[in-house]
């Protein structure tokens, strides 16, 4: 499973700043190829954090790297026939059903855990609970959709999803478990939460994506909402859950943000194989320079730059 546009400049503003504030490191060693390492650069500021990160380190051991922009899921595509080599972000979240599918072609690799834990999920701020007794139980919206109505939606409440390609559902989650809500989805993340930063203010009536790790669950009161635990069958059997004639009766799966490779990545670039694996950030070390770009309006770069320079004891031990 953050102000995209805003951080897209940053990243491409910073780089000045960025190569001044990190005294590069003598490659450890000769790199296997001088061809460039295409990482995958979505839409949201986490993951703007973490490519930049990643290419740091590879570039001072000594590899090539360029930034590809590339659709969330279409992305595999691109990882499968070698035209793009790394994506470092999976949320199990998510991902998770298009990552087994392309590691299970053969063409693909999962590389492991990035060390951060992903929750995607409806939200509502805190305040909302006045409006409807019963949350952050599921049910409770049966009753009260229209205390999250817009004049748009109205009588039903509405559902502010991510925008289309992050997928996660929901369309087919209110018509499983029968909930007056309509999905609207944003345009992008920025949108999103531009929209929760309004609602908030004015305490008017908002129901959303929120994703960890994020700044939102952090600088704002709510809670997600209690659906059905998640499982493999609900996703796959329509006859698991409380409908038994649809899928997507429970709520979104939660867990790990992956790293994953086209799988030539391991024989043309060894050494930067073996440094992606070792790749690893917490949710904490996340949180806070999102924080820091979306809320203190630093650039990417320059918020990598410092964390890189405050961690030299962690990344370094990436390094094979």
């Amino acid at each position: 499973m953050l102000t995209k546009s805003r951080a897209m400049m940053s990243l491409l503003g910073g780089a000045a700043v960025l190569a001044a504030a990190l005294t590069p490191l003598p490659a450890l060693s000769e790199v296997e190829s001088n061809d460039p390492i295409k990482i995958t650069r979505h839409d949201w500021t986490g993951q703007y954090v973490t490519i930049e990160i990643m290419g740091e380190v590879l570039k001072k051991a000594g590899y090539n790297i360029e930034y590809v922009q590339a659709d969330y899921i279409a992305q595999f595509a691109g990882l499968k026939t070698g035209d793009l080599h790394l994506a470092m972000e999976i949320w199990a979240t998510t991902g998770q059903a298009a990552l087994d599918e392309a590691v299970a072609t053969g063409k693909v690799e999962n590389l492991g855990e990035t060390g951060m834990q992903a929750i995607e999920e409806w939200w509502y701020p805190e305040y909302m609970k006045e409006k409807c007794p019963g949350l952050p139980n599921w049910e409770a919206l049966k009753a009260c959709g229209e205390a999250f109505a817009t004049p748009e939606t109205a009588p039903k409440g509405r559902y502010l999803g991510g925008p289309v390609s992050w997928e996660g559902r929901d369309d087919e989650r209110v018509v499983a478990l029968d909930l007056p809500f309509e999905v609207v989805h944003a345009g992008t993340d920025g949108a999103l939460f531009a929209e929760l930063e309004s609602a908030y203010q004015r305490k008017a009536p908002i129901m959303l994506w929120v994703y960890a790790p994020h700044w939102a669950p952090v600088k704002f009161k709510g809670e997600w909402v209690d659906f059905p635990k998640y499982s493999t069958e609900c996703y796959e059997d329509a006859s698991w859950g409380s409908n038994p004639d649809e899928k997507y009766d429970c709520g979104k799966p939660r867990g790990p943000i992956y790293k994953a490779a086209w799988v030539g990545l391991k024989d043309k670039w060894p050494g930067a194989h073996k440094i992606i694996e070792n790749f690893k950030i917490t949710n904490e070390d996340m949180g806070a320079m999102v924080v820091a770009v979306d809320l203190e309006g630093k650039k990417v770069a320059d918020v990598v730059a410092a964390w890189l320079d405050a961690n030299k004891d962690r990344w370094s031990k990436w390094l094979p």
